[in-house]
């Protein structure tokens, strides 16, 4: 069963010098799933809200590339807020967890890695459905 804290927050691997900074990943070193898909959510209005869905199967990598916004957990039982304020800071989510994304700064942009193409029966998008899922015991 998926639980709210099984999303890690991870800092990840930053080289600092007087030109800038870059960050980075790797699939296989830093995170487990092959990286299938990348799309990224830009200029956002401050009071919107983006998410409100949950995946059966897929994994992913938040990262917020610019600016901020906070990420709410649910997996049915518990919640949990993780904020992303900064480019080499990620959340690791993992499938069965519900979250909305709300806060959002004016110069937001959130990358998102994640471990499969798109697929649309992934998806749980009424958090109704959602609960139904858990009660159900997340069956695939």
């Amino acid at each position: 069963m998926a639980h709210v804290n099984d999303c890690k927050s991870v800092e990840l691997r930053t080289i600092y010098d007087h030109r800038g900074s870059i960050s980075f990943v790797e699939s296989g070193v830093d995170f487990e799933f092959p990286v299938k898909r990348a799309y990224w959510t830009y200029d956002v209005p401050s009071r919107a809200s983006r998410a409100g869905h949950s995946h059966r199967q897929l994994r992913q990598l938040y990262v917020a590339i610019s600016g901020s916004f906070d990420v709410h957990l649910d997996d049915g039982e518990q919640q949990r807020i993780v904020s992303l304020r900064h480019p080499n800071e990620g959340l690791l989510m993992v499938p069965g967890v519900w979250r909305e994304l709300h806060g959002f700064s004016s110069n937001a942009c959130l990358l998102v890695l994640a471990s499969e193409l798109f697929e649309e029966s992934d998806y749980i998008r009424e958090h109704a459905d959602f609960m139904a899922w858990v009660r159900a015991g997340r069956p695939a």
